[in-house]
């Protein structure tokens, strides 16, 4: 459970423990990411600038700047850019340097697919 300190001034609020890498991602209009699963990473998305129509695991969500998603481990994901955006990508598990694709399957059905940029 992430840690929380709270005082007269406010509150400080851990939303996430230790993360192995974090990736500042831009995507632009109408482009396609992901399309996989990660078998062992949690992968959280912060959004910075732009909105993101995303598929979750069979579900569809539209995040914009501000906005804090999970993708756990095992669930099918994929993003559409509906503007310039950029995302602060924060991973447990081994999705960084070298290691970038080892916990990746790609999907043989795409979830999102570029035909359908906005």
């Amino acid at each position: 459970m992430p840690d929380r300190y709270e005082d007269a001034r406010g509150v400080i609020q851990d939303l996430l423990g230790p993360v192995d890498a974090v990736t500042k991602i831009t995507t632009r209009k109408g482009a396609v990411r992901g399309n996989h699963i990660h078998h062992r990473t949690h992968q959280w998305t912060y959004v910075t600038k732009g909105a993101l129509m995303t598929s979750l695991g069979g579900k569809t969500a539209i995040f914009t700047a501000g906005c804090f998603f999970h993708e756990p481990p095992g669930v099918p994901h994929a993003w559409q850019a509906l503007e310039d955006t950029t995302v602060l990508v924060f991973t447990q598990g081994p999705r960084s340097g070298e290691a970038y694709e080892t916990d990746t399957q790609r999907l043989d059905v795409p979830l999102i697919s570029p035909d359908e940029a906005p």
